[in-house]
């Protein structure tokens, strides 16, 4: 009887005391670098992101969109490309390529449609437009 009061329950606890980290969450330095160099990769995208906010807001709207999607291609070219990113591993390695390259991708192709005098033209989405707002 003894044996069987000792035996761990393979149920999940009700509290949760640790949280696990994401894969590729990792520090992207030697944990001896300072935190800036250990978080290079979310940085450069923060970075990427930040400026083109700023060139928005300066009236440079199709120019600052376009380095905002450019930003999270990056991030999902480094989430893929390298094993430990830090702080830019959110989710799973899929969901965030996933994530950062959809939404980049999107990002970017709006920002070069933007009117007056777009620098591509789809237009099965004037058409999507069309049917939609009417």
């Amino acid at each position: 009887m003894p044996g069987l009061l000792l035996r761990k329950s393979r149920r999940f606890p009700l509290i949760t005391r640790d949280t696990a980290r994401p894969q590729g969450g990792g520090r992207a330095a030697p944990g001896s670098a300072p935190a800036t160099a250990r978080q290079w990769p979310f940085l450069a995208v923060v970075g990427g992101v930040a400026l083109g906010l700023l060139i928005v807001s300066l009236d440079g709207f199709r120019l600052g969109t376009a380095l905002i999607g450019l930003s999270l291609l990056a991030g999902a070219a480094l989430r893929w490309a390298l094993p430990e990113v830090g702080m830019l591993a959110v989710r799973s390695r899929f969901t965030d390529l996933l994530t950062y390259g959809g939404l980049g991708a999107v990002i970017l192709l709006l920002s070069l449609m933007v009117q007056p005098d777009p620098w591509i033209k789809l237009p099965f989405l004037q058409d999507v437009v069309h049917f939609t707002v009417r």
